[in-house]
Formats: C-alpha cells, structure tokens, sequence
C-alpha cells in the first residue's frame, strides 16, 4: 500500500511541475506578445507625433516671421502639449530631437526632427521629418534621416 501511495504522489508532484512548466511557457509567451505590441504602439503614436509637430511647425513658421519654433516656444504658444517638454523630450517611447536652422540672406529657416527609441524595449525604428517635405523616412538600425527610405516605400 506504501509503494501505490508513493507512486501517487510522484505522479502527483510530476503532474504539479509539468502544469507549473506550462503556466510558464504561457506566461513568457504573453510577456514577448505584450512587448512586441507595445513597440508597435509606441511606433503608431511617434509617425502621429512627427505628423503632428511638422504640421505646427507649418503654423508657427506663419505666424512668426518664418521662423521655425523650438519645442518650449511652441509649448509655450500652447501650439504643442507639455508631453513634448524636457531636454530632449521623451514621448512615447521614443526621443525626440528637433534641431532648428535659422534663415539667412542666401537660405530660408529650416528643420530636422529624429525620433529615436528610448531603449529597444519601447521602440524598434528611428524616425526622421525635416521642413522639406512631410515625408517621415524610417531606419531600423540607426538614427534615419532624409537619405532613408520614406514610409510606404
């Protein structure tokens, strides 16, 4: 009776360990989906952030003698949230970096603004939009810039 007993209770223990194995590969494959999906999510809302900072750029090159404005001025304009506060900003998972060139008598003010990911658990690609167009160009492997391909290519 000793050895059924015995018996029982390794089939027992191995039953509990290969059900705690299981819990564990689904756990860890939750884990993966839910990072993966939160570097998709943090990508989606830094294209929506590029878009929206070239088109206020737009708006204060209008209106301040076509001058391009950095991330305070236009913050303190209430043309752009706090979110985009800091130096850098970070949004989203991504930082941002809007470098400002001023006009001169030969050339027009311009800009350029990379969106770099924080850490490459909050974002996969680099993003790259400058005053010349309103085409964000991506690089999966390095800061991109107008040389990359744009988005859809």
């Amino acid at each position: 009776m000793a050895n059924l007993t015995q018996r029982i209770l390794i089939g027992l223990a191995v039953a509990g360990l290969l059900g705690i194995f299981v819990v564990g590969v689904l756990m860890g494959t939750a884990v993966v989906g839910w990072k993966a999906a939160l570097r998709a999510g943090n990508g989606a809302a830094t294209m929506q952030n590029l878009k929206t900072i070239a088109a206020v750029e737009i708006q204060y090159y209008n209106t301040h003698d076509r001058t391009f404005g950095s991330f305070d001025q236009m913050i303190t304009e209430r043309m752009l949230s706090s979110k985009f506060s800091g130096n850098p900003p970070i949004a989203d998972g991504y930082v941002f970096k809007l470098r400002i060139i001023p006009k001169t008598s030969s050339q027009p003010a311009s800009y350029t603004l990379n969106a770099d990911p924080q850490s490459a658990a909050t974002g996969k690609n680099h993003y790259y939009i400058d005053s010349y167009g309103s085409t964000i160009h991506v690089n999966p492997d390095e800061p991109a810039s107008a040389a990359d391909p744009s988005l859809g290519e």
